[in-house]
């Protein structure tokens, strides 16, 4: 059994390995999404791995999908082609918690909580990668007034029903993963996880630092744009998009671990 588990963590530290060479992770991505994948094994082995196959395959697919058509949003964004340990700690971050968690108390609620939070980060995912290919503008979540794609808040109608797409999908490997889930309980893995991308959605429209290039006049959550550093416009301080991907994923798992146990409580 030692020696089984030995080779998974050395299997994944691989497969880390070979997401840094194929350039979709950092050097510091890929090891923090093996710190991920080895707790993630110790709370659920191969089955929770096969969850967090599900994400990160799919994600990864997902952002390269169509990759010319979203350079004008790339532009807006402040994220990277490669994930770094930020990133993927602020998606899978979460997941690993729970699993440690449940490692230590073998309570069915950080199982629920564990696939609420790959549910919430795929759906956010899938999202964002996806949602901005809608051929109509997105519009923003407060006013809806139609804004850039790209533009954090925005909402569509492509967006939205691939954000049920990428919970409804881990809902549905947790399904066929854990036979101890019932159908009810993935499907509120799959609401929940849906949430998430809402709470992602309202805070980056709240909450998310933004900034304006005073060449272009483009907003974007990037700190330099046209060779020159932006202008802070709004947002709070430290709350980029990491951030609110995180704060989202934290949520939405809380909220959802909280339901179970009243759920469970009232019978």
């Amino acid at each position: 059994m030692l020696i089984n588990s030995f080779l998974i963590y050395v299997i994944i530290c691989f497969v880390s390995f070979i997401g840094y060479v194929l350039r979709v992770l950092s050097r510091s991505g890929a090891i923090m999404a093996a710190a991920v994948g080895i707790s993630i094994y110790i709370g659920f082995e191969l089955k929770g791995l096969l969850l967090l196959g599900m994400f990160f395959g799919t994600s990864t697919f997902f952002s390269q999908y169509k990759k010319v058509k979203k350079k004008l949003v790339e532009e807006k964004v402040a994220k990277h082609d490669q994930r770094d340990h930020i990133q993927v700690a602020a998606n899978g971050g979460v997941a690993a918690l729970s699993a440690l968690l449940f490692f230590s108390f073998e309570s069915h609620v950080f199982l629920m909580m564990f696939a609420v939070s790959l549910a919430a980060a795929n759906a956010d995912t899938w999202a964002s990668e996806i949602g901005v290919l809608s051929k109509k503008k997105p519009v923003f979540i407060l006013t809806f007034k139609q804004v850039d794609p790209g533009t954090s808040g925005a909402i569509s109608i492509l967006g939205t029903a691939a954000s049920i797409g990428g919970s409804l999908i881990i809902a549905a490997t947790a399904f066929y993963a854990f036979p101890e889930l019932s159908i009810i309980e993935c499907l509120f893995i799959s609401m929940f996880g849906f949430l998430g991308n809402l709470i992602d959605t309202f805070l980056g429209a709240t909450i998310q630092l933004r900034y304006r290039c005073s060449v272009c006049f483009l907003q974007t959550e990037k700190e330099q744009h046209c060779g020159i550093p932006t202008l802070y416009e709004k947002g709070w301080n430290y709350c980029n998009n990491d951030a609110v991907n995180l704060l989202s994923v934290m949520f939405a798992t809380i909220l959802g671990g909280i339901f179970f146990i009243l759920c469970k409580a009232t019978g």
